[in-house]
């Protein structure tokens, strides 16, 4: 019996390393997209640094609405915007990007540092964790893989980073006023679907032993 309890409880944490396994699959990070980064902190959000480091305080789950891996990480592969980007644009010529990809069959794959700035949220980015999956249109809707994926990776990095709320992009102006709100302009706004209301909620609910709050309590 002693044997069956040991063997079951290997199995279950080989089974927590596997969901939890990452790929390494890093975006371009050139000396042009550092200062990109260090000018978008001191621009939007009045914060001069050496170094495009970020304090997690947050994870911020997106859908890419581009329905391959390959086509969304050559999207966020470039240090500057696309020119098809005009509506971001004027706010600085930094690309898009986040620290991780999830595939529609849940493989997770990390594309910068945590602790390094990713342009993915406005007025947020300089705490978040930006987590893109891939798909969210009619067509593509995100997966029951994707959900666990993304349940998994939030359990890992809260054990590695003080984080405090995990929130969907469409969330992100309730956090107007709030203490980790830094965009500079009241006008730089954006409207957001994404992930989609059922799915931030499948993911607070699965982590709710950790802690992590929403925006309604902020």
């Amino acid at each position: 019996m002693l044997r069956f309890i040991i063997v079951t409880w290997l199995l279950s944490f080989v089974g927590i390393i596997q969901a939890q396994t990452i790929i390494q699959k890093p975006i371009l990070f050139d000396e042009e997209r550092k200062v990109l980064t260090l000018k978008y902190l001191k621009k939007r959000y009045g914060m001069e640094q050496e170094k495009p480091s970020i304090i997690p305080k947050m994870v911020v789950v997106h859908w890419t609405a581009i329905p391959t891996f390959e086509s969304s990480f050559n999207t966020f592969n470039r240090a500057r915007l696309p020119s098809s980007r005009a509506g971001i644009r004027s706010a600085g010529a930094l690309n898009v990007s986040s620290q991780y990809m999830i595939d529609r069959d849940g493989t997770i794959y990390q594309l910068m540092p945590d602790t390094v700035m990713a342009r993915h949220v406005i007025g947020l980015n300089h705490c978040a964790i930006g987590i893109e999956n891939i798909g969210g249109t009619r067509t593509t809707p995100l997966t029951e893989a994707q959900l666990k994926a993304n349940i998994d990776l939030i359990r890992m990095l809260s054990g590695k980073h003080d984080l405090e709320y995990v929130i969907g992009h469409y969330e992100y102006k309730e956090f107007i006023g709030h203490a980790l709100w830094k965009e500079k302009d009241p006008n730089y706004l954006t409207s957001k679907t994404d992930p989609g209301e059922e799915f931030i909620t499948k993911i607070r609910d699965a982590v709710k032993d950790l802690g992590l709050k929403g925006p309604d309590k902020n």
